[in-house]
């Protein structure tokens, strides 16, 4: 089974992805750190976070690390999570990652694809992956007993895939299929084009799935090019939350995993040159009656080690998102002084929904809203979401802070309710940071958090900027970008 997941549309990924912080921060290497609030007593969420249990990490000799967190379930998951997707691709193998993903399951040397279902299935277990611009993911949950056939069959699809010809040219139909289904998600479409549009000098800006005749013609060599490439024990960690012994996870991964190889010393590192952010549109109007108009707008973000980045993941907070019908408070009296202003300032009913959103990547990041209005708010719709990012630069309040930072909690501490959540969040945080960040400090730092600071990185991001911007359906009288560029000053226009 393949599950095609992207951060940029999912919003607990964003929210795991996006709101971690550094390990040099914690060291006081960056000035505009702020200092954490040690005299502030710990909320009882904080409290609680404390007696988390602790997540244990190895080291095996080829680079390869193993990290494992405790939790009291019958079942667990298992995965390895690798520091590789469709940015580190080039335009003629665009489309390689996320094809491999396709293939892991279609037989090894050791299994054919029959054979690899019946065994799953006879252990009551699941195997999936997924793929997204840096890292690909592949995952299997089973019974706390079944752990090492577990890494034995990860280990399999990694290390032997057979890359079947008949089973290649089998998936190019598959993916294709794939690819109609995601361009039927008008939110998918908006925000691989947005990427395209802020990155479009950058693979960060190439698409998931890759363009259609890589598709149909991407080879085997290809494929396996990019393993040898991308697939090396520095790379990769094995991750594993349940009923977990970690001596036994780190025997199983050294002896399955330990034949990978590691990047050598004179071999030279992965080319991955800086994302540049450019201010551009990509419009696609259409008269389809009764259709919605879809667009998106973004800022230049920042990485996933930047010291702002969790001010960013509470400035998208405070932002929200809004849905028309929906929620237990009316819009009117909601505490979200944006959703307050599109409702006062646009007739009742023309706006169904915006979000914000933040991503970050190794080395840039991106942060925006996304929105759903009827043709004739367009204008307006834009006007009071771009109008309401520049107003945190002076505006923003201490009340306003605290409930997004509450709101952020709540999503963080919900979204780690299962062992494959946590899992995800040990492998994610290994590759990125190269430990794991204790629940505990995170708190502190988001405490830390307040009006000042939110103002100072609304003022100098998001005031005054260059911006992206993708828009689809029936747009009116959409301004056009220079337009829309001035009104990301603090006054409106």
């Amino acid at each position: 089974e393949s599950d095609r997941s992207d951060s940029s549309s999912t919003l607990v990924r964003q929210l795991l992805a996006g709101a971690m912080l550094p390990h040099r921060l914690l060291r006081g290497g960056v000035s505009r750190a702020l200092p954490l609030r040690s005299q502030r007593p710990l909320s009882s969420a904080a409290a609680a976070a404390l007696q988390h249990p602790p997540t244990q990490v190895t080291t095996l000799p080829n680079g390869l690390r193993v990290a494992s967190q405790q939790t009291a379930d019958e079942t667990l998951t298992v995965g390895v999570w690798i520091d590789a997707g469709s940015r580190f691709e080039t335009k003629e193998s665009n489309g390689a990652a996320h094809f491999l993903e396709h293939m892991a399951f279609k037989g090894t040397k050791r299994r054919n694809r029959i054979q690899l279902e019946q065994e799953i299935e006879n252990m009551g277990g699941h195997l999936n992956a997924y793929t997204s611009r840096e890292q690909t993911v592949y995952y299997a949950k089973c019974f706390k007993n079944d752990l090492r056939q577990g890494v034995d069959i990860l280990s399999d699809i990694l290390q032997n895939s057979t890359l079947d010809q008949a089973h290649l040219d089998f998936e190019r139909g598959v993916i294709l299929r794939e690819m109609e289904e995601v361009e039927k998600t008008v939110e998918e479409v908006i925000f691989d084009r947005l990427h395209l549009t802020a990155f479009h000098d950058s693979p960060l800006g190439y698409t998931i799935l890759g363009p259609v005749e890589n598709i149909q013609s991407i080879t085997k060599a290809q494929l396996r090019e990019y393993v040898q490439s991308n697939y090396t024990a520095d790379r990769m960690v094995v991750a594993a939350a349940g009923p977990v012994d970690h001596a036994e996870l780190v025997q199983y991964a050294g002896d399955l995993f330990g034949g990978f190889p590691q990047r050598t010393a004179g071999t030279p590192a992965r080319s991955c040159a800086l994302p540049k952010f450019t201010g551009a549109e990509l419009l696609y109007r259409t008269d389809e009656p009764g259709a919605l108009a879809h667009f998106a707008v973004g800022y230049e973000g920042v990485p996933w080690t930047h010291p702002d980045s969790l001010t960013f993941m509470t400035i998208q907070s405070i932002i929200g998102s809004y849905k028309r019908g929906e929620g237990l408070v009316p819009a009117e009296l909601s505490g979200n002084r944006l959703t307050n202003s599109i409702v006062r300032n646009i007739d009742s009913g023309l706006t169904e929904s915006f979000a914000a959103f933040n991503t970050c990547y190794k080395d840039t990041g991106l942060f925006g809203f996304y929105a759903q209005c009827e043709e004739s708010a367009v204008a307006g719709c834009m006007g009071e979401l771009l109008h309401g990012v520049s107003t945190l630069a002076d505006c923003v309040t201490d009340e306003e802070v605290e409930r997004g930072k509450r709101a952020l909690k709540t999503v963080l501490f919900g979204s780690l309710d299962s062992t494959t959540a946590i899992a995800e969040d040990i492998g994610r945080q290994l590759l990125v940071y190269g430990r794991r960040i204790p629940i505990s400090e995170l708190l502190l730092r988001l405490d830390a958090i307040d009006a000042t600071q939110v103002r100072r990185v609304a003022r100098e991001r998001l005031c005054n900027v260059d911006i992206a911007m993708t828009a689809l359906g029936p747009l009116g009288d959409l301004p056009p970008l220079a337009s829309l560029r001035q009104r990301t000053g603090p006054q409106r226009l």
